[in-house]
């Protein structure tokens, strides 16, 4: 990416490559009068309610996210003010994968959906967008114990291990949130996709550990509350972005838990309100939890069952051996002992060799093209690991360079050829390659023949970490999955785009306060060729409402609304709640914060 945008924004600026291959440009102009209109509304609806039920005061947190209720944010105006405290955003395409996603975290780097939901989503999307995004995770930034948890999550979260179901359902989730916000969706295409992720989700087995992380995160960053169980105060995203479940999950009917480590047994549907959410009294206590699950997870036991799970993944993780060399590959097979300790771990396809994540130089992927395979343990009889050993060591038991030599292990693999190399890094051995060499298991099987050419030996006693992807990324060029499926993008017939310039001509009058006598001609043609329209005569009714001029134009717009409420349904609630609004004005509210 040569014309890539940082936006002079240092966290922005250390994205590695692999990361910034889902980054697309946000498009500013491509925002309709309707989508700044739909931005407006919704703020002003979430800063009138949440203004009582948000654990952070709600306009602070946006002006230092650089947001604000009029305007759909700009990227640029968001890192100018984000890289104050140590963090940036970029604008992605939908949902990314789960690894990517937690990734950004750790390099504090808001993804934000560069889309806005449709005015008939405009309560709840299944798509992420930007007022998700930046009107939900953004305002609470600022809150040092609050992001730490955040980024913290992001570098846990990104060694998790996934399982080959778990990428299928991505996709299909994915797949279902784009048709559904898709303004020429097809009803049997998304039936067929919806069908599609219930059956993913009914047979996804055994939950890997990123979707037990995933629940962590949806019940904290998501759908979190804070405090007590009585009096609890938003801070999930979801819900501050949610004008609709904002409101609903304070009733009692949504019960109220403390959240622990035995949150993480309860999954949760992303299309229906949530049936429970849980309380934390502070943001330490998401660290400690996090912590405790932490301690469960392949990179920090290793040994045999998390190469099992690193086999399950079939996707490219790395293994870590107490030496300190890290294999990167897809690990493809295991040899275990009777005390089911690891004794040899093979990959296969592109493999590649690192220390402290730098590739080793000679042994990317491109020259372990069809695999790694090496023994683990300590050799027989011998009082120490190999990769103990000093020179000295290494001269007196034969395993010298230019020296032919036999290497048994206590798992009764042997090791026998001419040694070449020997690397060491932090006072360890790491590699030994051999040539001519020969590598046979204890009932005969042969491992390595000398006419496959040099044979590269890991050295270490033990696997002691295990996690998802290669461990120098940009080296190994990892190219995570980048979706072929697009959000879609929408071409306005002349008659939307009309009533696009309606909406345009309304907020200027706002913001002017000039050619108020408009206002009327402007609801005459909305009555007259878009009566599904509701949010653009209520905006005319806000602008008359405190004019305090207009009074015959603001009682004709009264009644229409409040007919239109009690006859379409799907904007009852919608009319209302904007009624509430102009009655009790929020930038009166804004005074109070």
């Amino acid at each position: 990416m040569s014309d890539f945008n940082d936006f002079n924004n240092a966290q922005v600026a250390k994205l590695p490559k692999h990361l910034k291959q889902f980054i697309v440009a946000q498009n500013y102009e491509k925002y309709t009068p309707i989508d700044q209109a739909v931005w407006r509304y919704v703020m002003r609806q979430n800063y009138s309610y949440l203004k009582n039920v948000a654990y952070y005061p709600y306009i602070k947190g946006l002006q230092s996210a650089g947001l604000s209720i009029e305007y759909i944010p700009d990227l640029q105006t968001m890192n100018d003010n984000l890289g104050k405290i140590g963090w940036g955003a970029v604008t992605v395409d939908g949902f990314i994968p789960p690894a990517a996603f937690m990734e950004y975290q750790a390099y504090r780097v808001l993804v934000i959906a560069a889309d806005i939901r449709q005015i008939n989503h405009i309560e709840y999307t299944p798509a992420p967008d930007i007022i998700h995004e930046s009107a939900g995770h953004a305002p609470i930034i600022a809150d040092t114990d609050y992001n730490n948890y955040l980024s913290y999550f992001g570098s846990i979260g990104a060694k998790a291990m996934f399982s080959a179901k778990d990428f299928e359902l991505y996709e299909a989730i994915r797949k279902l949130s784009i048709l559904k916000e898709a303004a020429d969706a097809d009803e049997r295409e998304i039936a067929r996709a919806e069908k599609e992720l219930k059956y993913i989700n009914a047979n996804m087995g055994e939950p890997s550990e990123m979707a037990l992380l995933g629940r962590l995160h949806w019940w904290t960053v998501e759908y979190g509350l804070i405090g007590t169980l009585d009096n609890p105060k938003i801070y999930g995203a979801g819900l501050l972005s949610s004008i609709g479940e904002s409101a609903t999950c304070m009733q009692t009917d949504v019960k109220k838990l403390w959240y622990n480590i035995y949150t993480v047994n309860y999954p949760y549907d992303i299309t229906k309100p949530q049936p429970q959410l849980f309380v934390t009294e502070t943001f330490q206590n998401l660290i400690d939890v996090l912590e405790e699950f932490a301690d469960t997870m392949a990179f920090r036991k290793g040994g045999t069952e998390s190469i099992m799970k690193a086999i399950a993944c079939k996707n490219v993780a790395t293994a870590v051996y107490s030496s300190g060399l890290q294999v990167s590959g897809i690990f493809t097979d295991i040899g275990i002992d009777g005390k089911d300790e690891v004794t040899f771990v093979k990959t296969t396809g592109p493999s590649a060799l690192a220390f402290n994540g730098k590739q080793l130089h000679s042994h990317g992927k491109d020259y372990h093209v069809d695999g790694f395979s090496s023994p683990v343990g300590k050799l027989k009889d011998a009082g120490k690991p190999l990769e103990d050993y000093s020179d000295e060591d290494i001269r007196t038991s034969g395993h010298y360079i230019g020296n032919r030599t036999q290497m048994i292990f206590e798992s009764g693999i042997k090791v026998d050829g001419h040694v070449i190399d020997i690397i060491r890094r932090n006072e360890k051995v790491i590699l030994i390659t051999f040539s001519d060499c020969n590598v046979t298991e204890s009932n005969g099987n042969v491992l390595f023949k000398p006419e496959w050419g040099n044979y590269d030996m890991a050295v270490g006693e033990k696997i002691v970490s295990v996690y998802n992807g290669a461990a120098d990324k940009d080296a190994y060029e990892e190219i995570t999955l980048v979706s072929s499926e697009k959000t879609h993008q929408i071409t306005f017939d002349p008659k939307t785009l009309r009533l696009h310039n309606l909406y345009k001509k309304v907020r200027a009058i706002r913001e002017t306060g000039e050619e108020m006598e408009k206002l009327s001609e402007i609801f005459v043609e909305l009555k007259t060729n878009f009566r599904q329209d509701w949010l653009c005569a209520l905006e005319i009714l806000e602008i008359v409402f405190h004019k305090k001029q207009y009074h015959q134009l603001e009682k004709e717009i009264l009644i229409y609304l409040e007919i239109k409420a009690g006859k379409e349904l799907d904007h009852t609630k919608l009319i209302n709640d904007g009624l509430h609004v102009i009655k009790n004005p929020v930038s009166q509210l804004i005074m109070e914060d």
